[in-house]
């Protein structure tokens, strides 16, 4: 947040206190409640479908009705630790030389997808192919949780309850679109596709259709990068143009890195 809008934001929270509106209490009273075991999510899903009323369909909220809290989800939240290995330790762990010889091949034998995105959002194959090959194994690996419980148990969840609730109405959209089903199911986040997007960026980046769909995927993830400030024929190794955008791909430093040494290989370069 800049200097300037915090200090905007804090002048209109004291001025209304001052008239005695009282917003910050009256926020916390309309927010449902969040929670750190299953014990509340039930009553967390009929205070937050009362509050969505309006924002979000009657028939989406029926699905988020019908969630129920994953555990696979919090495990999985509570135990990222790969993040916090080296660079060399990543690679390894994420098995970097497998895919990058899977994806030369894969670049060979899908040349014409792969001119198409580059020509539409000027992001050549090797980053989207390193992308793919760390995120699900070309498509091996895409996750059993289901989506929207998954979603939904982030957002009742204490740690990230705001980012989260962000996602769920994003997932919410998504299924009366028809492109979220109660049955959808992806990695523990919430994730879905070839690539592992989550609802907002499905609903902000994805191309059309399902990202179980290869070049849907890849269109949508290209797109991703063009839309985080890609420009076509500039690098995108750490300290070159095109970094940022793989930057906002995931907050990890290894993943970025590793991302963009996994690209430069496949690509030859």
């Amino acid at each position: 947040m800049s200097e300037i809008k915090r200090r905007v934001g804090v002048a209109a929270l004291a001025g209304a206190a001052l008239m005695g509106v009282g917003l910050g209490v009256a926020g916390q009273a309309q927010a449902a409640q969040c929670g750190n075991t299953a014990a509340g999510f039930e009553a967390w899903k009929r205070e937050f479908a009362e509050e969505a009323r309006g924002r979000a369909s009657a028939q989406s909220l029926a699905v988020l009705m019908g969630t129920s809290y994953s555990t696979a989800t919090i495990s999985a939240d509570r135990g990222q630790k790969s993040f916090r290995l080296s660079l060399d330790q990543f690679m390894a762990k994420r098995g970097a030389n497998a895919i990058v010889s899977r994806g030369r091949s894969l670049k060979a034998q899908n040349a014409a997808l792969f001119d198409a995105i580059e020509q539409r959002y000027g992001v050549p194959p090797g980053p989207l192919l390193a992308i793919w090959g760390m995120e699900t194994g070309f498509g091996a690996v895409k996750g059993n949780v289901n989506t929207l419980s998954a979603v939904a148990t982030l957002a009742y969840d204490c740690r990230r309850s705001a980012y989260f609730t962000d996602q769920l109405y994003a997932a919410l959209q998504l299924v009366d679109r028809g492109i979220l089903t109660a049955s959808t199911r992806g990695a523990a986040h919430g994730e879905v596709g070839h690539t592992q997007f989550l609802p907002k960026n499905v609903l902000t980046y994805g191309t059309g259709g399902s990202l179980d769909n290869v070049g849907t995927a890849l269109n949508s993830t290209a797109n991703f990068l063009k839309g985080h400030g890609w420009r076509a024929g500039a690098g995108y190794q750490p300290g070159q143009p095109n970094f940022a955008a793989i930057q906002g791909w995931n907050s990890a430093s290894v993943y970025q890195q590793a991302i963009a040494i996994i690209g430069r290989r496949i690509d030859g370069e």
